[in-house]
């Protein structure tokens, strides 16, 4: 009997087994909940008589903060005061707290707002001061991973804007506080990962980071400019990491259930991962939300670039390291490429930088090419192009550097053509004759640009085909200083070359003349409306023309073709360039060919409706051009090409032209042949098989029969091999009649 009694004193005197009873019934317990709160309350009173103290106690007094945490929501008027003690000791005494005690205080705190004893305000207002104040690395890194986890799931089922706002306060009063502080980091790291995760979306978050990246701490100027510069970027990683881990097979998860042992966790499984692809589903479907650029939700880009600037570049007193100034010298050039600002300072300030004893100079050739665009005065860039054409491009110059310089001036001209001369340009232009590959692609790629963007300033020899015919029939104008091409919509050329084509064929498969217009409409009635829908709708009893009366005339659209019954085609045209007619020796004929086709494409775009099939198509088109453009005969073409506005340039951009013509060294041969060998060489059945099993489908019997241990197919081999002829010819009988009533089961019908 007292062997009994003692194991019950040890079971109640047990923190874990009392937890458990009082959670299955408080009201019982409560007097033994109460005897443990007083004796939480001692050793309390006793840690804060003498905090640095490490006695004895410490680990009992951890013990008692774990249990109390754990069922302080059960009885909120004993415990009304312990979360108010933990946040009172962490605050004040965290420097001195022994490591287990800290972290198991800030467990409890983060289990009391789980059970929602506490708010996130009031975690939040606790952890943040202890993690910019502590010197523990360890407990740092704790308290960060923490902050971020409540407020990820604070914002889980909506965004909570109240707490995300009070938040966002704390972190810009931080930066605004002291500038000069290292403290400011963590406001940067927060703010940066609730970016990524997609929980900050606002311009606010921005704003923080704007703070940042104008503070005097380097490594917080460092946080929040490399924020502006790849934040988005790995946004949309983690979101494609994110979609990725969501993949879940559900025929796969369905033969494993119908072949295997019926389990209930096999069951939670698949039902679990039945709600996992309907919840995809669902959000496949939802509207996409609009997630905006960091660089375009800054409030004053203008200002924040001119700040910037004059703060860590022009000044002399900013004691920055080359690679934090490069930094903020590539979000400057961003914002002003970007947004198209004016800041006539910055282009003066890269004139004494361009020389190829610079260090990074590819890097400042980076920038200067993408603060480039049509607003910048050209007798602001011409000194700039002349500069880098007498540093770089010269016969007694290294090939990579007549390559960087030759690239480097052709990304400034693809932005403003304007900033070119025509007798620097016939000068660079002859650089394509050179032996080395990668000037003379470079040259190459500038002569090309010149041709669609101003080939007046080329001799005659040097114009091509496509633009003197197009200076000639007068469609190739100079272009002037602040002149914008008009809108339309991308890649219509692609479907007008493309129907053009189409109707060709039809006339030729009909036995009329290419060229000629009788009989479009006879050809052109039977596919009409098929095109209307990208799937067939029988419910549509509408066939035929569309007539839409306009001033007094009668328009005939057209979902498919963009003729006009009884009007004459033009012949056909070039996709690249406006081609005359086929007689060059008249001159008259020329212009009127170029009007038609403009009258053409204008007819496209005003008068004719574009049908989903015709989106369609356009999109196909334009996905093969991309395709076309990255094949190895077109990927250096593709590589020089004119980037979107909103891309970036980098040192890597402007050195691909000098990487043309370089042999690789024997370490990075050695490298290519170690990567080469590391790959996975598989024959197809090994593919076919590995595809399979990752499917979660069988093998067959003689598969598995490979695999089995010798000893299991001993007797098996034996008796075949001892089986006579007569035996053997059973078996193939039997074989084939089994096969005739279709198999053992017989399943072929009578």
């Amino acid at each position: 009997m007292k062997r009994k009694v003692g194991a019950l004193e040890k079971i109640e005197a047990d923190h874990a087994a009392l937890r458990f009873k009082i959670k299955r019934d408080p009201q019982s317990y409560r007097d033994d909940f109460n005897n443990q709160w007083q004796q939480y309350e001692t050793l309390r009173d006793l840690f804060l008589q003498s905090p640095s103290t490490q006695g004895t106690g410490l680990a009992d007094l951890k013990d008692l903060v774990e249990f109390v945490s754990h069922v302080a929501d059960l009885y909120p008027d004993l415990c009304a005061q312990f979360p108010s003690d933990l946040q009172q000791i962490l605050l004040q005494h965290h420097e001195v707290l022994e490591y287990e005690l800290r972290d198991k205080m800030v467990g409890s705190l983060c289990l009391l707002r789980n059970k929602d004893v506490i708010d996130s305000v009031a975690l939040l207002n606790t952890l943040f001061p202890v993690l910019v104040a502590t010197p523990s690395k360890s407990l740092r890194q704790l308290l960060f991973t923490k902050i971020l986890s409540d407020l990820r799931s604070s914002n889980v089922k909506t965004t909570n804007h109240k707490l995300n706002r009070t938040v966002q306060t704390v972190l810009y009063n931080l930066l605004e506080s002291d500038k000069e502080s290292p403290k400011g980091i963590w406001a940067v790291k927060i703010t940066r990962e609730l970016w990524k995760k997609q929980i900050w979306t606002d311009a606010r978050a921005v704003e923080v980071m704007r703070l940042a990246a104008l503070s005097e701490n380097e490594k917080v100027i460092a946080g929040g400019v490399r924020f502006f510069l790849g934040g988005d970027k790995e946004r949309e990683e983690a979101a494609e990491e994110s979609s990725d881990d969501d993949n879940v097979d559900m025929a796969k998860l369905k033969h494993q259930a119908g072949i295997n042992k019926k389990t209930k966790k096999k069951a939670r499984d698949l039902k679990k991962a039945a709600a996992t692809v309907k919840r995809k589903e669902k959000k496949k479907n939802a509207p996409h939300p609009l997630n905006f650029s960091a660089l375009h939700l800054l409030h004053d880009p203008q200002g924040f670039a001119e700040n910037l600037f004059s703060k860590h570049v022009q000044n002399t007193k900013a004691k920055l390291q080359l690679e934090t100034k490069l930094l903020v010298l590539q979000l400057v050039s961003r914002l002003v490429g970007l947004h198209k600002l004016t800041v006539l300072s910055l282009y003066s300030y890269f004139l004494k930088h361009l020389t190829p004893r610079q260090a990074s100079v590819t890097s400042y050739l980076a920038c200067l090419a993408q603060a480039t665009h049509s607003y910048v005065p050209p007798d602001v860039l011409e000194p700039l192009v002349q500069k880098i054409a007498n540093e770089f491009v010269s016969e007694a110059s290294a090939s990579e550097v007549a390559a960087a310089g030759l690239n480097a001036i052709r990304e400034i001209c693809v932005r403003q053509p304007l900033a070119m001369t025509d007798t620097l340009l016939q000068d660079l232009v002859m650089y394509r004759k050179s032996k080395d590959k990668g000037v003379m692609m470079a040259a190459k790629g500038l002569l090309s640009l010149y041709r669609e963007v101003g080939a007046e300033l080329l001799h005659k020899r040097d114009r091509g085909k496509d633009a003197s015919m197009g200076i000639r029939a007068g469609t190739i104008k100079e272009q002037r200083y602040g002149e914008e091409a008009a809108g339309g919509i991308e890649g219509i050329e692609l479907l007008e070359a493309w129907k053009e084509d189409e109707r060709r064929k039809k006339r030729i498969a009909a036995g009329l003349d290419p060229d000629g217009t009788d009989g479009d409409s006879q050809l052109d009635e039977a596919e009409d409306w098929k095109k209307w829908e990208l799937e067939s709708d029988s419910d549509s009893d509408e066939e035929g023309w569309i007539n839409v009366e306009s001033d007094g005339e009668d328009i005939n659209i057209s979902d498919s073709e963009d003729e006009d019954k009884g009007k004459p085609k033009a012949k056909k045209a070039k996709l690249d360039s406006a081609t005359p007619a086929p007689n060059e020796g008249s001159k008259s004929a020329e212009p009127e060919t170029a009007a038609a086709k403009q009258a053409q494409i204008s007819k496209l775009l005003t008068t004719t409706i574009l049908t989903p099939a015709d989106l369609k198509q356009l999109k196909a088109l334009q996905e093969q051009t991309a395709i076309n453009a990255h094949l190895p005969s077109h990927k250096r073409a593709a590589m020089l090409a004119a980037r979107h506005a909103d891309e970036a340039i980098t040192a890597e951009t402007i050195e691909a032209a000098a990487s043309l013509g370089k042999k690789n060294t024997k370490e990075e041969k050695i490298a290519m042949a170690k990567a080469d060998r590391e790959t996975n060489h598989q024959s197809t059945t090994a593919k076919r098989k590995a595809k399979k099993e990752s499917e979660g489908k069988s093998t067959t019997n003689k598969e598995k029969a490979r695999k089995k241990n010798f000893l299991m197919t001993l007797g098996k081999a034996k008796s075949k091999n001892k089986r006579s002829l007569g035996d053997v010819k059973k078996t193939l009988q039997g074989h084939i009649e089994r096969s005739k009533r279709g198999g053992k089961r017989g399943n072929k019908g009578n």
